[in-house]
Order: C-alpha cells, then sequence, then structure tokens
C-alpha cells in the first residue's frame, strides 16, 4: 500500500477526533479530512486526546466531503468505507494492494452517509461477536489503519 487517507464523515466528538489522530500519526497516516461537521484542531478537548499528533499528521477540513472524495477517486485513490451494509466484507478478508487508499469512517449514530456509500469501491466491516455490533469509531479507526497499513 502506497499512501492512506483517514476522511472523517460528520464525526460529532472531538475526543474521537483526537483519537483517530493519535492512531493515525502512530501508523504513517499521509493526511485526515475533516469532513461535514467533524470538530477541527485546535480545540481542547481535540488537543486532549491527540497528544500532539494535530502537529504532526496533516489534516484540513472540506464542509463537502462528497465532492472531496470524488476529486480523490478521480485521482485513482481507492474508497474504502468501514461500515455493515449488505455488501461488507469482513476487515481480515481485505486485503491492501498497492494502491493509495482513503478510508471513510462515519457518524457515530448515523454511520457513513449514502451518498459517500454509493461511491466507495468497497466497505469493510470489523466482525464482532458482542451484543452491541459496533465499535467506538475511534476504537474502529486504530483496528482498521493498524490492519491496513500492517497488510495483514
Amino acid at each position: 500500500m502506497r499512501e492512506l487517507i483517514i476522511a472523517l464523515d460528520d464525526i460529532r466528538s472531538h475526543h474521537n477526533v483526537g483519537s483517530i489522530f493519535r492512531s493515525a500519526d502512530a501508523f504513517g497516516v499521509k493526511e485526515i479530512i475533516l469532513g461535514g461537521i467533524s470538530p477541527c484542531p485546535p480545540h481542547r478537548d481535540i488537543q486532549k486526546t491527540a497528544l500532539g499528533a494535530t502537529e504532526s499528521v496533516p489534516w484540513r477540513q472540506e464542509l463537502d466531503l462528497l465532492s472531496e472524495l470524488q476529486a480523490l477517486k478521480s485521482k485513482g485513490i481507492k474508497l474504502i468505507a468501514v461500515e455493515q451494509t449488505e455488501h461488507s466484507i469482513p476487515l481480515t478478508e481485505f486485503n491492501p494492494l498497492d494502491e493509495s487508499y482513503c478510508v471513510v469512517l462515519g457518524n457515530e449514530v448515523n454511520g457513513v452517509s449514502s451518498a459517500i456509500l454509493d461511491i466507495c469501491d468497497k466497505c469493510i466491516e470489523i466482525k464482532q461477536v458482542g451484543i452491541k455490533k459496533s465499535l467506538n469509531v475511534s476504537v474502529c479507526a486504530g483496528i482498521v489503519i493498524f490492519h491496513l497499513k500492517n497488510g495483514l
């Protein structure tokens, strides 16, 4: 895999955004795109969990995330949504190729928007056995980034 970009689709929590910055820093993510209502640095609650990662990971805000993702796709970057859908594949079955990827993580309640899901090349999900069948978005981000950057 050449490069990994993370796009946040309307993430609400400052703490989740900060935590995603930490994981992005740890595993060498190229950049984070903060889409829609996703909060941006500098904010004390982001800084509290990011512990300086907002300074080491490039980021930008895009209010119209759909248009930005379409532009990335036109440049050959593969769009991967992390979402439980009828056609999603387990993360453990997704083997990243030597391509650049943009992973889209969705809102804590509503997930990735349907308009964005429609343009994604693939949907992946983390299979779970618990009752809740969902993970906190920042925990999910850490697992997915680790998997993709390490080619497991």
